[in-house]
């Protein structure tokens, strides 16, 4: 009688210590139960297409054994100023954060009066200058940076007991006083290589508001009107645009359009103050908000006047055609809203009227290049009107 050749079932029942016979009845048995389930399951035709769907994707025989891979929950892309600062290198993340790169609103409040006085100093039907435009957007980065590394170097024992900045990082410990100090060098001396790019007028008129920005953080305990100083400096770069542009100012555009965007900073920022007053009286620091208090809309009312009445001024000495007129129109529309709809006690009301106020400054900046560019229509016009006269 011949030999037994080992069979594969021989082997794995061998491995397992069972006998083969036993191991071909339970294989037997489980492929007739998979027979009767299958055709149960094909034998409606509407079930089909289903049933080839859950074949096509059901797994190879080695992947019952291996273990699922891990479901991975991404989260959408956001390009986001606080999305890009949370996915910066961990070490990195505080300074990003002293400098408010998370909450750029900041920045562009800083940045705007100056694109005003840029699109002010073009020559007529002329678009503003992009070298300095995007010159000033770098060092507003930067000096807005420096002057909130400054500000909270001035309020880290103030910023611990206020609920909204308790989680700045010097107060929450991030960073040391020394290193703020030194990083506030990096930024200063940036800013100073940006400045020295600009003419000698400008580097010294940029140096003078060097001052203000030290001293404002220190207005706060001195004075109910610290956006009063806020306003001072923010809008300093009204002056340094129309300088960096012409090699000086010329005192009947500069001045009102400085003086409109003080005006400006005094209603966006007594908003803003409105969102810590409770913790500014309980820890003794003054504001506007808590000057002004029920009385708020009123004395905005009459700053958002004054503004638009120096604003109105500026296009009559620069010569401002249609276009510069229509956006103002459109901003006292805004700043009305804006006042009526405000609600001085909520905190996130008063943040969204806040951050509204980067709207009011871009529809500025656009009606000054479409009415500098409508006035070379304007000259093109008088001119043909002149030839057409001498013709007759």
């Amino acid at each position: 009688m011949p030999a037994h050749e080992p069979t594969l079932e021989d082997d794995v029942a061998r491995r397992r210590g069972l006998p083969s016979a036993m191991l071909g009845f339970r294989g037997a048995v489980l492929a007739r139960g998979l027979r009767v389930v299958a055709s149960a399951w094909l034998r409606d035709s509407s079930c089909r297409a289903l049933a080839v769907a859950h074949t096509a994707g059901a797994p190879r025989a080695g992947d019952w054994l291996s273990p699922a891979p891990p479901q991975l929950h991404r989260r959408p892309l956001s390009l986001s100023a606080a999305a890009v600062v949370s996915s910066a290198p961990r070490p990195v993340q505080p300074y990003l954060r002293l400098m408010r790169l998370d909450k750029p609103i900041g920045t562009w409040l800083l940045y705007l009066p100056c694109t005003w006085s840029i699109g002010l100093a073009a020559e007529p039907g002329c678009f503003p200058d992009w070298y300095m435009l995007s010159l000033f957007g770098t060092g507003a980065i930067l000096m807005r940076g420096a002057g909130c590394t400054i500000n909270d170097m001035w309020d880290h024992d103030y910023d611990k007991k206020v609920t909204r900045t308790a989680n700045r990082p010097i107060a929450a410990g991030d960073i040391s006083i020394f290193q703020s100090f030194v990083f506030l060098g990096g930024q200063l001396t940036l800013a100073l290589g940006i400045l020295l790019c600009l003419n000698y007028y400008s580097i010294a008129l940029g140096a003078a508001s060097l001052l203000l920005v030290i001293t404002y953080p220190l207005m706060k305990r001195i004075t109910y009107w610290p956006q009063l100083a806020l306003g001072l400096t923010f809008n300093w770069g009204a002056l340094l645009g129309w300088s960096a542009i012409k090699g000086s100012c010329d005192p009947s555009v500069c001045l009102p359009l400085y003086f409109s965007g003080v005006m400006w900073t005094l209603i966006y920022d007594t908003i803003y103050a409105h969102q810590d007053k409770r913790d500014d009286a309980l820890i003794g620091l003054k504001s506007t908000a808590l000057r002004f208090q029920e009385n708020t809309k009123q004395w905005l009312t009459g700053f958002s006047v004054a503004m638009m009445g120096a604003l109105s001024l500026v296009g009559v000495n620069s010569d401002q055609t249609v276009p510069y007129y229509a956006a103002l129109a459109t901003v006292g529309a805004h700043l009305a809203h804006q006042i009526y709809t405000l609600d001085i006690h909520r905190p996130e009301d008063c943040w969204d009227k806040f951050t509204s106020n980067r709207t009011i400054g871009i529809i500025i900046f656009l009606g000054i290049v479409l009415g500098n560019l409508w006035k070379e229509k304007k000259i093109d016009e008088t001119k043909a009107n002149k030839d057409s006269k001498i013709e007759k």
